[in-house]
Formats: C-alpha cells, structure tokens, sequence
C-alpha cells in the first residue's frame, strides 16, 4: 500500500522526523517524486529492528564481578526483547560523575535506537531526565529494566564522594583566594 512519508510517520506513530531518517537510511522501501515527496510502497518495514546499546557501570573497581554479571542480565533481557545487541559497555565510575567518557561516547553514537540501563542510576544519579531527553531529541529511547532502587550501600558511597567534592572546592576556593590577595599585594608593592 503507497503512501506518503507524513502518512506513514502517523500510522507508525512516529515523528516526521524519525520516518526521514529512516527512509535516509534506506530502511524503508519506496521512492521520490520530483516534486520531493516521498512515497513508501512496502508496508513490511513499517519499524526497523531495535539495536539495543547495552550500559553497565558500578562505582568501583571492588564492584567489578557485579559489572560482567550486570552486563550479563541485560544481554538476556535485549535477547528475550528481540533486539539486536549493537555494543556493551561497561564503566567503573561514580553515578555522580559528569565526566565519565564511555557514557559521553554511547550518547552521540548513531548506531543504536535503544539503550538499557539495568536501574535509572547506572545511568546517572541526578539528571537522567535531562539524558532521556536528549536520547529522544536523537530518536533514541532508554529503556529500564528495574524501576525499583534499594542500593542503600552505593548511596551511601555517592553522599560521601559529594561531600569530599565539596570539601575539596571549599579549600580551593580558599587557597585561590589567599593567592588572589598575594597577587594584588605583589602589584601594588611593584607599582610604588
């Protein structure tokens, strides 16, 4: 059954958008007008499969048999999906921690249309609505597995690691303030 891209796109219930990347793509099967408009004549790729990223993390290297054995679960949760696994990535780092580079990596990769976290804080403690997002502005879903959290003993490990944090600029602040006021006492004692 032909019919346009913007029609298709209502049908399947996705964006405009989406339907235009994946005709790029050359995952739907149709063709172009002069006029521009695209046509999709075959109704059979109405989705194109789902291409899981799989993300693991724990926040220290002690952890790190719960890592493979976290990685593990969620290979079998995309398999018993039906997703095709594109990539599994493991990461030892703070869920506090805004500059972990395998995350960053996996967030602009395109290869991938879902990404499964095994609980919303593998992903990150705060801000994962910002994250999912930018996951959908990328035509990219999260998906997770647990919706529960009890993991009293990471929390616990997370509050101190903020509390050293802030400690930490706390004392720098101070140090950079006495090297300020060293400074300004140096100029003026060179300037009279």
């Amino acid at each position: 059954m032909d019919m346009k891209l913007s029609d298709y796109a209502k049908k399947t219930g996705i964006s405009y958008r989406t339907a235009w990347r994946w005709w790029k793509q050359g995952n739907l099967t149709g063709y172009q007008l002069p006029s521009g408009t695209i046509i999709i004549t075959d109704d059979n790729h109405s989705k194109p499969d789902l291409i899981a990223c799989i993300y693991a993390r724990v926040s220290s290297a002690e952890n790190k048999d719960n890592l493979d054995r976290q990685a593990d679960r969620l290979k079998d949760y995309a398999v018993a999906r039906g997703y095709k696994i594109y990539k599994v990535v493991k990461e030892v780092g703070s869920g506090l921690n805004d500059n972990r580079q395998q995350l960053a990596k996996i967030l602009v990769d395109p290869n991938y249309n879902v990404l499964i976290v095994e609980h919303k804080d593998r992903l990150a403690r705060f801000g994962t609505n910002y994250l999912e997002i930018l996951l959908k502005e990328l035509d990219k879903k999260l998906e997770v597995v647990n919706q529960s959290e009890d993991n009293q003993d990471e929390l616990m490990s997370d509050l101190i690691a903020i509390i050293t944090s802030f400690c930490s600029r706390i004392y720098g602040l101070r140090r950079s303030k006495r090297k300020t006021e060293k400074i300004i006492a140096e100029l003026k004692d060179n300037g009279q």
